[in-house]
């Protein structure tokens, strides 16, 4: 019977996902990942194992080299930076990941961003448990205008969102003008939209190209009273360059779910930045959204050992 890994944090034994695995024929094994492990806990988990269920476990040449029984992975998520894929094809195995899975919980974690940053909420609120009460104003949605960087899943899925609460939105992406289908959005260079856009969010997944793609360069060309959302991967941010933006005044600030290193490390220079906010990598993560990706993929990984992957990125 094949073996299955699974370290996606949400999924536990005797859930519906492990009894619609066992249900299949499959005897399954659970190694959550609760944070950074080292390697070689991965690989002492992956023996034996044909299928891996994963989250963001950091699946690299070496670790899949060494999983000689894994023909394939599946990622309970959209993104699919954490695997080397092109190992995985070297070594035929199959990696898929899940278009789409949560793009309207993504939407709705994005405006509570834009909201939580155009009113500080958050300084609010923590100035009220210093003892203070905070009264500075803030802005409204209406309209400002939103840019996002990416036409996937999760920015269409932001555009009616944004829209009725009357922002404008503009659009920078690689996706093919055919295929520029929502009257409620218009598309422009990248430059453009830094130059335009009150507020930048991050859609857009992270490639050798897109890696850090937001440095110091970026943030000159945004407004001054910018602020940047990200919702989609830590490393499409230099870092450093971003927190040097915020305190010189460069750009106003920026909401980040995610960055490069997670949890965050006591020595991140995203610390200590008035003006930055870092969230616990939370967009995805509803429990509508959980279920939806726990299911989704267990159906994925089924249909994989079986030589029909339905959503296969190698």
């Amino acid at each position: 019977m094949p073996r299955v890994l699974i370290t996606t944090d949400y999924l536990r034994p005797g859930d519906e996902v492990d009894e619609y695995l066992r249900a299949e024929g499959l005897i399954t094994r659970h190694v959550p990942m609760a944070g950074p492990r080292d390697p070689e806990e991965l690989v002492a988990a992956l023996q034996g194992v044909d299928a891996a269920l994963v989250a963001n476990e950091p699946m690299t040449a070496d670790v899949l080299a060494r999983a000689e029984q894994l023909r394939v992975v599946v990622r309970t998520g959209v993104g699919y930076d954490s695997v080397d894929v092109r190992a995985a094809a070297r070594l035929g195995i199959s990696v898929s990941n899940l278009p789409g899975i949560n793009a309207g919980a993504v939407a709705e974690y994005t405006m509570g961003l834009l909201l939580a940053s155009a009113r500080r909420l958050v300084e609010s609120a923590a100035g009220v448990i210093a003892g203070r009460w905070p009264r500075g104003d803030g802005q409204e949605l209406r309209e400002a205008t939103l840019g996002l960087v990416g036409y996937g899943a999760a920015a269409r899925a932001v555009v009616p969102l944004a829209r009725a609460f009357g922002m404008d939105v503009v659009c920078a992406t690689s996706v093919p003008a055919a295929e520029h289908r929502d009257d409620g959005v218009r598309f422009v260079p990248l430059n453009e939209l830094l130059a335009s856009s009150d507020y930048v969010s991050l859609h857009t997944a992270l490639t050798d190209t897109t890696r850090a793609m937001f440095d110091a360069s970026a943030f000159a060309r945004m407004k001054t009273t910018a602020v940047l959302i990200n919702t989609a991967r830590g490393g499409l941010v230099d870092e450093q360059a971003l927190a040097d933006a915020v305190r010189t005044g460069t750009i106003a600030g920026a909401a980040l779910d995610v960055v490069v290193d997670e949890p965050l490390p006591a020595r991140s220079p995203l610390r200590g930045v008035a003006g930055i906010t870092v969230y616990s990598h939370l967009a995805g993560q509803t429990a509508q959204a959980r279920r939806a990706a726990g299911l989704a993929g267990a159906a994925e990984l089924v249909a994989a050992l079986q030589g029909r992957a339905r959503f296969a990125v190698t």
